[in-house]
């Protein structure tokens, strides 16, 4: 565990110096995106559940947190708790109904679920349609820090970051982790020892998609904006490729996974829909050339899990 911890500091150190010679709002995205591929992992990389509906979660806490900022007058930490709860909820009832079913089937049931969820908020009336929640207030945390300034709006979001990240490295190596992936390595066995297996799953996608929606609470926030783009089927798609990229089953992995397909986006925007094309090109690469992802690789090389 000496080398997890090291690498825990290597990356809380990375982001607490980055702002220095790094666009803080950048950064701020990368974290948030990191956060929701984390939460991803966690159900496909320890539970072997592959879910194409999780936007539905990242999108709900993002209009969750937008509507009760700017129309209630809720503080930041009210706003995101609400938006959390209301992903926990989403979460509870769409895991009730998904996980009855296995392989590719759990996967099309979630997809469609979150196409339900998407053409909701498409027709809903709070949600602005395609304007969706826009200038939405930062407020004053806890009535005293004021996020309309930077560095007290970084430092929010690292904090939820790093909090999100610690829970589920507890989450992992808790009895509960152990017995999840119990379950992705051979599930009749784990049925044969008498473990509820059923129960254990819908409890890592409840929590999966709750920490999402901490993710996406916390993004309508930083840019003051809520929209359908963060309940949109490519969202999901996008969210796989930041983990198989980073590495599967890998702690760290989901962190450089994002971290890599923000700074694509990023930098390279200026060549509109070919970016998708570039994307697709490295995905291709790092399949054939890293196929444990890029953390996975590593952590392969040193022989100690990630």
């Amino acid at each position: 565990m000496g080398h997890m911890r090291v690498a825990f500091l290597l990356m809380a150190a990375f982001f607490v110096l980055a702002p220095a010679v790094v666009y803080p709002v950048f950064l701020m995205k990368v974290m948030c995106f990191a956060l929701f591929a984390c939460a991803f992992n966690l159900l496909i990389g320890f539970g072997g559940l592959l879910s194409f509906g999780h936007a539905m979660f990242l999108g709900t806490a993002g209009y969750a947190s937008a509507h009760a900022a700017k129309v209630w007058g809720l503080t930041p930490e009210l706003a995101l708790l609400f938006a959390t709860a209301c992903a926990c909820l989403l979460a509870w009832v769409t895991g009730l109904l998904a996980i009855r079913r296995q392989g590719i089937y759990f996967a099309m049931i979630t997809l469609a679920l979150s196409q339900m969820v998407f053409f909701f908020y498409l027709q809903a009336p709070f949600t602005g349609g395609e304007d969706g929640i826009q200038a939405v207030p930062r407020g004053r945390l806890f009535g005293v820090f004021d996020l309309t300034n930077v560095t007290a709006m970084y430092v929010f979001v690292l904090v939820v970051f790093l909090g999100g990240f610690l829970l589920i490295w507890r989450i992992v190596h808790s009895p509960f982790g152990q017995v999840l992936k119990a379950i992705r390595e051979n599930e009749p066995r784990a049925v044969s020892l008498g473990y509820d297996t059923d129960r254990y799953k819908l409890l890592a996608y409840v929590l999966s998609g709750t920490v999402a929606g901490l993710a996406g609470g916390t993004k309508s926030l930083v840019f003051q904006l809520a929209s359908l783009t963060d309940v949109h089927w490519s969202m999901s798609g996008e969210v796989v490729l930041m983990t198989l990229l980073g590495g599967l089953g890998t702690l760290f992995g989901p962190v450089v996974g994002a971290a890599i397909i923000i700074t694509m986006q990023n930098y390279l925007a200026q060549l509109g829909a070919w970016v998708t094309v570039v994307q697709g090109v490295i995905f291709v690469v790092c399949v054939l050339a890293f196929r444990r992802g890029v953390v996975g690789e590593i952590a392969h090389f040193i022989r100690k899990p990630l």
